[in-house]
């Protein structure tokens, strides 16, 4: 898409908002498997796709150690985020 926008009601602003990527993840259990949209504009940086990706395996981490107490495969997860940053910097050397 060449714009993507978002707004929420407890965004904590009024209004639409641009942004370059979204990525919407969904659990379809009749086809028991993971669907999901992956969206980004031209706009969008790698560094930020980097950054992006970062950020959204913590959440994923924190998300499932709330959802299912489970801190060593939280943990591992955190864990892949933290090398995928550490590739990402050695990468920019």
């Amino acid at each position: 898409p060449l714009r993507i926008t978002w707004e929420a009601t407890d965004a904590g602003f009024e209004g639409q908002r641009e942004c370059t990527s979204m990525m919407i993840n969904v659990w379809d259990e009749q086809e028991n498997n993971t669907m999901n949209i992956h969206l980004w504009t031209r706009q969008m940086l790698v560094n930020n796709m980097n950054a992006h990706y970062v950020h959204s395996l913590m959440q994923m981490a924190e998300s499932y150690q709330r959802a299912t107490r489970n801190q060593k495969l939280s943990g591992m997860i955190r864990d892949f985020a933290r090398e995928f940053l550490d590739a990402v910097k050695e990468q920019q050397k």
